[in-house]
């Protein structure tokens, strides 16, 4: 059981490692720091809205995993 959750968590993490890397939030890093001109505050629609919360749920999956790993 132990070596399921852990292959489980891998997976997951790489998953949630692709999903973060694919979001579009801005050209360069400046944007992160303000400089992104008013393109920050943006409304997501569509796939980029369905990524968003693809991304919540599998970083949901990645703790719950995490803590039964502890646990068990």
């Amino acid at each position: 059981m132990n070596q399921i959750l852990f292959f489980g968590q891998i997976a997951v993490s790489v998953i949630l490692i692709v999903l973060i890397a694919i979001q579009q939030r801005g050209t360069a890093l400046g944007s992160a720091f303000g400089g992104g001109g008013g393109e920050f505050y943006s409304a997501r629609r569509g796939i980029q809205k369905k990524l968003h919360y693809a991304t919540i749920g599998i970083a949901g999956l990645f703790i719950i995993l995490s803590i039964l790993g502890l646990l068990i």
